[in-house]
């Protein structure tokens, strides 16, 4: 145990790396790998709303308030009676 924990220690004299990454991208790259990842989250955000929106439809789930109002405001309306 004492041999691996001296392992893990840096050496005196020794500078840490100030870049752990060797092989830094572009702004330009990064740009394009976020707009990827934001496009990726935004259609499955939007397939999974569709998908609740037709077992809604299909009576598969139970409705929220905001939904249950959207689909059925006179459960809302208090002059009915």
């Amino acid at each position: 145990m004492g041999a691996e924990a001296e392992n893990h220690q840096q050496k005196p004299g020794s500078v840490p790396n100030p870049n752990p990454n060797p092989n830094p991208i572009s702004e330009a790259q990064f740009l394009a790998w976020k707009r990827r990842k934001d496009a990726d989250a935004s259609a499955k955000k939007d397939e999974a709303t569709s998908k609740r929106a037709e077992d809604i439809a299909a009576g598969l789930v139970q409705m929220n308030g905001r939904e249950l109002f959207v689909h059925e405001p006179w459960v809302f309306d208090n002059n009915l009676y």
